[in-house]
């Protein structure tokens, strides 16, 4: 869902957060992902994360990142393997 408080990806924005949508969760490996921006509005610095390491109360990282502190990986390790993964080409995309 788009917040009213940031302006909607352009083009080339989106086609990143298309690529990033097909890929793994950069926590633990599970499909599907959302869409975790690191600083909102900033398309760029987004990681694909699934629901549980994004949402859940107890594993996410909007929560008490339990996930997060058994993988020893912070935001910017996260933004670091996905930048890894997309310059790797590394990432498989789902089948349609």
């Amino acid at each position: 869902m788009q917040s009213k408080n940031k302006p909607r990806p352009t083009k080339l924005e989106q086609k990143h957060l298309d690529k990033l949508s097909v890929m793994s969760c950069v926590v633990c490996g599970s499909r599907p992902v959302e869409i975790h921006e690191l600083k909102q509005g900033q398309w760029y610095t987004s990681i694909p994360i699934c629901a549980s390491c994004h949402r859940c109360e107890h594993n996410g990282i909007h929560g008490q990142k339990v996930m997060w502190k058994l993988y020893r990986m912070d935001e910017l390790d996260a933004l670091n393997r996905t930048i890894k993964l997309l310059m790797e080409d590394c990432y498989v995309p789902l089948k349609n």
